[in-house]
């Protein structure tokens, strides 16, 4: 004869038939990671929810629920707002090193990139002048911004031309030996000719 136990006043039965929960923050930057890897390689056109819900390992519906719609989820992934934060958060002396590590520990850590995906606008027709303009107000014209002296427009575009440089040799080139040497031995010889363009 089997019993059923209870638990004492004030404790609860563990919800051992409760599925677990999902963490929402974790779920919405797989949902973005996935739009922006098949945004690297297909027309915006081309891209279903259902391909991106399969690539983020979730549901399309969950998509909805997150981002509202595909044309809202895709102004997530052509804005450059929230990386450029990230990219540029470091005082002017440091910040070579920081955009350099920024870049590489996005990418070999995070499978993210702050700035990369500038490089597949040409695919994306009308949807890639929106991710040019986003790229020039958000990344450089704000890092230009931050710098001192003459020509900042132009420095700022040089030291992004050197990080997209870097990007895609580690990135999209895999260049062997480039991912075989320690990130912070990359920074230590990497870091220096990005601060030479940041300070005048």
């Amino acid at each position: 004869m089997s019993t059923v136990t209870t638990p004492p006043p004030g404790l609860t039965a563990p919800a051992a038939a409760a599925a677990p929960r999902r963490d929402a923050e974790a779920t919405k930057a797989a949902i973005l990671r996935a739009a922006r890897h098949l945004l690297a390689r297909y027309a915006h056109a081309d891209i279903t929810l259902k391909a991106i819900a399969d690539r983020a390992g979730v549901s399309a519906p969950l998509i909805l629920k997150y981002f509202g719609n595909k044309d809202a989820l895709f102004a997530r992934v052509m804005s450059f707002e929230t990386d450029a934060t990230g990219l540029l958060d470091a005082p002017l002396e440091d910040l070579g090193r920081h955009m350099v590590r920024q870049l590489l520990v996005g990418q070999a850590q995070h499978g993210a990139d702050p700035i990369l995906r500038i490089i597949f606008a040409p695919l994306q027709g009308e949807q890639g002048d929106i991710l040019r303009a986003n790229f020039r107000a958000q990344v450089s014209d704000r890092l230009a911004l931050r710098l001192t002296g003459p020509d900042a427009g132009l420095r700022a575009e040089l030291v992004l031309s050197t990080l997209l440089g870097l990007g895609v040799m580690y990135g999209i080139a895999r260049g062997t030996r480039l991912r075989a040497t320690a990130i912070e031995d990359i920074i230590d010889r990497y870091g220096p000719t990005v601060q030479a363009l940041l300070t005048p």
